[in-house]
């Protein structure tokens, strides 16, 4: 019989009494609420470095639309981390996991994979070769995703479930903070940088000055290995010994994809469908954003405010309203509304394309735009949470999150050859309309919850 699911063990264990709200906020500031915060900042740094604000980059530096969005392709590392978070979850470091444990030593090791790619991507020059520079975006984003993989496993097993809210609370705002960071801090430091380098530069693009800038993203990483150096192992799961290696591979490899399929049988199809699509409109329409900004006139000065700050901000505050809706009127509903609103929102990038440089306009579109994502973002973290089953939480948490990713990020990579055959105000249309059939698999999943809830 499979171990049960975080919500099937919240339905059928014993009521726990509700915590009062002076011990609720106190949880805020525990040990291990306060690393999670820490350790989402390092887990959201390195995804706009090799992702939008690298895309900045290119365009400045005169890179094609439609190389930037091969190169967006980058990002599918990050849709295939289940191939090997079985090997994060179980699978011990020599000498260092027995000197740290599981969890850490490989926060540690991807954390240095992390740090050196982004050393990497500060020394290369995208206009004397790609391939230098993509080389070490790879390695970034493999060092990215698999302290994602260690990550969520950390995070699960560092807290009692009650207490999972406050950590993942935490981590997200940990997370949005690298994102202001990596998005506006990034951007500020280069355009600082470009009035204290000497660089011989004619089209307004100085690499001297984009190095700068990755070198402090690189060294703004030894927050969270600081982090880690100075946390405990969390408790950790006993598991079944393996008779042999074929055993051994079975559970590692195997079990973890096959109790899901177990567990929902047909319905997994559908649950993973809706899940490999459920971002399509954002993620797609999210690589060729900051090519937008450039080719609209808008500055670094500009685009950090607005775009890096401002909007992340109101992804903040989509993110808190998602939640209280979902706990409100429950998750499939909000998982509607947050698929309606993003797609939605990408038609307001077509008005902008049509209207050009207009601040005023740009700051009305991003934010309507993040709180869009923040609602859905909410509701779709809380819909995988609900699937996971607690004895394999990395390994089937990576897979939902990077099924999620997968088709997106594929598309993504053809969204520069759409660009320039039909222009940004056709492209952010096209991008709306990827999200109607996000529409249809919702609310086939939310018919078979009630009809497996008895109504």
């Amino acid at each position: 019989m499979s171990p049960p699911t975080a919500a099937e063990a919240s339905s059928t264990a014993p009521p726990e009494a509700p915590l009062s709200w002076r011990d609720s906020l106190r949880v805020y500031l525990e040990p291990a609420t306060l690393r999670m915060l820490a350790l989402g900042f390092s887990a959201g740094l390195p995804l706009l470095l090799v992702l939008g604000t690298l895309s900045f980059r290119l365009r400045e530096a005169g890179v094609a639309r439609t190389d930037i969005g091969y190169l967006s392709w980058v990002g599918l590392v990050y849709a295939f981390k289940w191939a090997w978070a079985p090997l994060v979850d179980r699978l011990p470091i020599p000498l260092f996991t027995r000197l740290m444990g599981r969890r850490r030593s490989w926060l540690l090791l991807a954390q240095a994979l992390v740090i050196a790619g982004l050393v990497g991507m500060a020394m290369a020059d995208p206009r004397a070769g790609l391939r230098p520079l993509v080389w070490c975006a790879l390695l970034v984003a493999f060092g990215s995703a698999t302290q994602d993989i260690a990550l969520d496993a950390f995070r699960i097993e560092s807290a009692e479930t009650r207490k999972q809210a406050a950590l993942a609370a935490a981590y997200q705002t940990g997370y949005r903070m690298a994102m202001i960071w990596a998005g506006a801090g990034v951007l500020w430091i280069a355009a600082w940088a470009e009035m204290s380098v000497a660089e011989a530069a004619t089209t307004g693009y100085q690499n001297g000055a984009w190095r700068i800038a990755y070198f402090v993203m690189a060294a703004s990483m030894a927050v969270g290995m600081l982090t880690v150096l100075v946390s405990a192992e969390p408790a950790r799961r006993v598991l079944p010994p393996a008779r042999n290696t074929a055993e051994w591979l079975h559970s590692v490899l195997i079990e973890p994809f096959a109790d899901f399929i177990r567990r929902y049988k047909w319905q997994a199809a559908l649950i993973l469908s809706l899940i490999a699509i459920y971002r399509i409109s954002d993620v797609v329409m999210g690589i060729m954003a900051n090519p937008f900004y450039v080719d609209m006139g808008f500055t670094k000065d500009e685009v950090a405010t607005v775009s890096k700050i401002y909007g992340v901000v109101m992804t903040l505050v989509g993110a808190f309203v998602g939640g209280v809706l979902s706990m409100r009127f429950g998750v499939m509903r909000v998982l509607m509304l947050g698929a309606v609103l993003s797609a939605g929102s990408n038609l307001l990038f077509a008005w902008l394309a049509m209207r050009g440089h207009d601040l005023g306009l740009l700051v009305f579109v991003v934010s309507a735009d993040n709180l869009a994502g923040g609602i859905a973002s909410a509701a779709f973290i809380a819909y995988l949470s609900s699937l996971t089953n607690i004895s394999y939480s990395a390994t089937q948490y990576a897979l939902f999150s990077s099924l999620m990713l997968l088709l997106p990020k594929f598309l993504a990579g053809y969204s520069g050859v759409f660009v320039d055959a039909y222009g940004y105000s056709a492209f952010f249309v096209a991008t709306a309309a990827l999200g109607l059939p996000v529409l249809v698999l919702v609310a086939l999943a939310a018919r078979w919850q009630r009809a497996g809830d008895g109504g």
